[in-house]
């Protein structure tokens, strides 16, 4: 059978396809460090659990409304105005398997072939593939580790055209923790209102900063901004919940009624009793998200440390989600064991084959000289890691 043409050109998700590799590799026996996966090495906390426990029990298994079930939108309704300073209406919010559902549902909804997505580079590996898969095109703006990795103003005008439609924030961000300043974004607004964008605002890591940094939302500076912004959220990340697969989105009705009519004719609702945990987790204490961030805070300082210590390599020093995402350019032309050095894919491949560490090639988020690092493992596998990196990058000549 011959595959569509969209089919043919997505590429498959090089984070997933690490962290599948690492696991195959200690399925066979090897002592593999993997410092690919991109969720919490922590258990949902026990309230989330028994409230998905009781939903079964009380029999809470059938579909539900498509964009999700009433308690659940209130709930998130009630989230977005006490930590956000948002009003939405329960018919603005469409709930999804998962953030990244919510992320698919919006670019197929604003976008199309002839529009432009203006997406600040590095970038998460599937922004990328999914605007491919609108047949929109995209507009890439490379960002700078002296700027802290965020787009400035006048690099978003420079990128502008006439076919200009949508701009892409991530903050938090993935790959590189970079946490945009309520200063920062209000200076991005003037030029978003005159090109008449639309942003989709990704803040799923809202919960997991540190330091002095605070979360704040684009979409709260102002009724014109908000009318012009799709806010993706969820579960996953501030939780521990990645496989329970439940996100959000806020966004002007009727952007919410095309999501719903596309969510209706793909996945229906989100599960069931995904759904009845996520009230738990939005409602509920908020202690355990507070003591997984202090731990995150504790290992990022670890590890950035034990990265300044390595000749040759420079990091950027995150200030939210839980990842790091070092420079490791000066190393091009060396090699191991015969084995040349020219990108961050082949230092990759080296680092899994020759001292079974995984790390995810910076190729997929835009820029071949750096390698993200997660630091959503537990200290000892973070140690022994960081002694296995600084030897193996040691012996490069």
């Amino acid at each position: 059978m011959e595959l569509a043409e969209r089919a043919r050109r997505i590429n498959p998700s090089p984070t997933l396809t690490i962290d599948a590799r690492a696991k195959e590799m200690r399925a066979a026996g090897m002592n593999v460090l993997n410092f690919g996966a991109g969720e919490p090495d922590f258990d949902t906390p026990e309230h989330i659990r028994e409230a998905a426990r009781q939903a079964i029990e009380q029999g809470m298994t059938r579909y539900t409304a498509v964009a999700g079930m009433p308690a659940l939108k209130q709930v998130i309704q009630e989230k977005l105005k006490r930590e956000n300073g948002l009003d939405y209406e329960p018919d603005q919010i469409v709930v999804s398997a998962g953030a990244k559902h919510s992320l698919y549902n919006a670019f197929q909804v604003l976008c199309q072939a002839g529009d432009e997505v203006i997406l600040p580079s590095p970038y998460w590996v599937s922004y990328l593939e999914q605007i491919r898969l609108t047949d929109a095109e995209v507009r890439l703006v490379t960002t700078r580790a002296e700027n802290g990795f965020k787009l400035t103003p006048g690099e978003l005008a420079a990128a502008l055209s006439p076919k200009s439609k949508v701009l892409v924030l991530n903050s938090p961000s993935n790959p590189t923790g970079a946490v945009y300043s309520r200063a920062e974004l209000e200076a991005l607004v003037p030029v978003i209102l005159e090109a008449g964008l639309t942003v989709i605002s990704d803040e799923i890591y809202e919960k997991l900063v540190y330091d002095d940094n605070e979360h704040v939302s684009i979409a709260a500076l102002g009724p014109e901004i908000k009318e012009r912004t799709v806010l993706i959220n969820g579960v996953s990340k501030a939780y521990a919940m990645t496989g329970w697969r439940l996100g959000y989105a806020a966004m002007p009705q009727a952007v919410a009624r095309g999501m719903t009519r596309l969510q209706g004719h793909s996945t229906s609702n989100a599960c069931s009793i995904s759904q009845a945990a996520a009230i738990a987790a939005l409602s509920g204490t908020q202690e355990p998200t507070a003591r997984m961030v202090a731990e995150f805070a504790v290992r990022r300082t670890y590890m950035l440390e034990r990265l300044a210590a390595i000749p040759g390599v420079s990091c950027f020093r995150p200030g939210g989600a839980f990842y790091l995402f070092p420079d490791v350019r000066a190393f091009w032309g060396a090699a191991y064991r015969g084995r040349p050095v020219t990108n961050a894919t082949e230092l990759a491949a080296l680092l899994l084959d020759e001292v079974q560490v995984a790390v995810v090639p910076g190729i997929g988020f835009g820029d071949d000289n750096y390698i993200r690092l997660s630091y959503a493992t537990d200290m000892e596998t973070i140690r022994e890691g960081m002694d296995r990196l600084a030897g193996l990058l040691g012996a490069l000549k």
